[in-house]
């Protein structure tokens, strides 16, 4: 567990959850985890414009809150392969709900010119 994310229990169970999964390109990580496992280059196209400094931070991140899992395996060359942990997983309702609030929203906007 991050240090960030001990922090956050001592508030309430709402920073905390907003400590684990808040940030920029984690929740888009997961959402494309919510399918299928991928390989580090498969996840940075489908995540969008992201450097991989960033990509490669926020999955360490998801890492250590023990919501994605890295598997390694040994070959010439390397393959890594992310998926998510049963946590992980946990949070199939949360992003499918967020993901039609955010889509209710748009169609609610005036157009724009």
């Amino acid at each position: 567990m991050r240090d960030k994310t001990a922090a956050a229990i001592a508030v309430c169970s709402v920073e905390t959850t907003v400590s684990i999964i808040g940030g920029c390109w984690k929740l888009t990580i997961i959402q494309e985890l919510l399918d299928h496992t991928l390989r580090y280059g498969e996840l940075r196209r489908a995540v969008g414009e992201v450097t991989d400094r960033v990509l490669t931070r926020q999955l360490r991140e998801l890492e250590e809150d023990g919501l994605v899992h890295r598997e390694v395996y040994a070959e010439v060359p390397p393959r890594v392969e992310y998926s998510l942990t049963p946590m992980g997983e946990s949070l199939r309702s949360l992003v499918q709900a967020m993901d039609a609030w955010g889509l209710a929203w748009v169609a609610e906007q005036p157009v724009r010119a």
